[in-house]
């Protein structure tokens, strides 16, 4: 079990992880791919204190490299679960999980809106990791809305295990059912499916915990970062504008802090 565990490899998250380090606690940081991010695309960042003119790419190298020189380990793959209990939090990603003691979201700007149905029914039809739950739907009918770049790879997986699968890439999707999936509506005609696995870079955070307070597509967070769900705690672009790299550092600080003392009173 890890002390903290963060979601996101920006500067929000690296700094999180680095101030754990700092503090003697041990960290994870879960992300997708660094070079996908904004932050890796830009030519020049001119705003970043001291470091005039540094390029997206380097800067978050340097970030990743301090991160790891540290202490953090780094374990790449998209979340697709938490769970919370009264001992911390375990996170899903890929066909792995991991738990932790404290939970810290650095998601960045991420998609918070979620297909009519897909809430209600996730769990019993719908998905979002083929390879972790494609054998439940093995020579069913599935759908696979096909949002990422790994998209197409799981639905050929969900294939070669005797899926029947239809794959689209429409936004105009209504997910049917009253206790479990049995259609999936695409622009406005009906597809009847046992399941449906909704594939996107990455996961509403709403999907990942319902008890989550969202707010004009924003976490929120209290003064010390913590959101409305015991030991999860959230920071940078996630939580709300300005989206600039020196916010989002200080963020993570702050939430990295508050994560340590959350741990810590628990071990009084």
């Amino acid at each position: 079990m890890y002390d903290i565990i963060i979601i996101g490899a920006g500067p929000a998250g690296l700094s999180a992880a680095i101030t754990a380090r700092s503090r003697g606690k041990s960290a994870l940081v879960i992300s997708g791919p660094c070079a996908d991010s904004g932050l890796y695309k830009a030519p020049v960042i001119d705003n970043y204190p001291g470091l005039p003119g540094i390029s997206g790419a380097e800067l978050s190298d340097r970030l990743a490299k301090h991160a790891e020189d540290a202490g953090a380990v780094f374990a790449s793959g998209k979340v697709t679960s938490v769970l919370t209990s009264d001992g911390g939090v375990s996170v899903g990603f890929g066909s792995e999980f991991e738990s932790g003691r404290a939970l810290i979201l650095a998601l960045g700007i991420v998609q918070t809106q979620v297909f009519p149905g897909e809430a209600e029914l996730l769990g019993r039809g719908v998905s979002y990791c083929a390879t972790c739950d494609g054998m439940l739907y093995r020579k069913r009918k599935v759908v696979v809305v096909a949002l990422a770049p790994d998209a197409h790879a799981e639905a050929e997986y969900l294939r070669s295990i005797g899926c029947e699968v239809t794959e689209v890439t429409s936004t105009k999707i209504k997910i049917l059912g009253d206790t479990n999936v049995t259609a999936v509506e695409i622009d406005g005609a009906a597809v009847p499916c046992d399941g449906v696995f909704i594939l996107r870079k990455s996961i509403a955070p709403a999907a990942l915990l319902a008890d989550l307070d969202i707010r004009d597509g924003h976490l929120v967070v209290d003064e010390n970062f913590a959101t409305a769900v015991p030991a999860v705690f959230a920071s940078g672009d996630c939580v709300g504008k300005p989206y600039q790299i020196a916010k989002a550092v200080g963020e993570g600080q702050r939430a990295a802090f508050s994560a340590i003392e959350y741990i810590d009173k628990g071990a009084d």
